[in-house]
């Protein structure tokens, strides 16, 4: 019996652990819509295979994040800067704030852990196609209220200061709020005051919930450093 493939989402997997990815690919390729276009060890192999113009480009790139050589993070900047319609769903063991933030920051539209069970990566897949982006509860310990539903109209009514934008930009970087008052020439006690009046505007609770909110609606340059 032949697969029409056309309708369907290609998928590419970038992991350098080979019983990893093969087990991905052999459950992707039983989720309805979805089947594995190529398999990659790290990001110089997803370049070269992508930069091969006879290649179908994926819809979707689950890229580890931890990778010799080119690593997930510098794998998914490329992606972004180039085939930016390829949509990068990291993958990793860390359920670490800084991880994530610098994840998203380089162009992912969404992350998950190894440890999910199928049912959460078919989930992670059409929320990804659908809209565009997919972070987990038990990433942002539902923290990030109504983030994966439609509320591109609140970010259009929001208006941040100056200083809260300054802010909220400086958040997607490694530099903790003791570092970030010290750029930005105020005291810490400021600083719990920028992330308390941005956490009411934006309806979120954490770092990591404002980096998101700020990435996905266009609140922060993901090209800054």
């Amino acid at each position: 019996m032949s697969i029409t493939r056309k309708a369907k989402y290609s998928v590419a997997i970038a992991d350098d652990h080979v019983l990893v990815r093969k087990a991905l690919g052999r459950l992707i390729n039983t989720f309805a819509d979805y089947f594995i276009l190529f398999e990659a060890n790290n990001g110089e192999e997803v370049i070269k295979i992508i930069n091969n113009r006879e290649m179908q480009l994926p819809d979707i790139l689950i890229l580890d994040v931890n990778m010799p050589g080119m690593n997930g993070y510098e794998t998914a900047t490329w992606i972004n800067n180039h085939f930016p319609q390829i949509k990068v769903l990291a993958l990793s063991m860390l359920n670490d704030e800084s991880v994530i933030i610098k994840m998203l920051k380089s162009g992912a539209k969404g992350y998950i852990m190894k440890n999910v069970e199928p049912d959460d990566l078919k989930e992670a897949f059409d929320s990804i196609i659908k809209k565009d982006f997919y972070l987990p509860d038990y990433i942002s310990g539902k923290v990030i209220s109504g983030l994966q539903k439609d509320v591109l109209s609140l970010s259009e009514k929001i208006e941040l200061t100056p200083k809260e934008k300054t802010f909220l930009q400086y958040l997607c970087t490694e530099l903790s709020y003791k570092e970030i008052a010290q750029k930005m020439f105020v005291s810490p006690r400021t600083i719990d005051d920028y992330k308390s009046s941005l956490c009411d505007k934006l309806k979120v609770k954490t770092r990591v919930g404002l980096v998101i909110f700020g990435i996905r609606y266009g609140l922060i340059d993901i090209n800054t450093d």
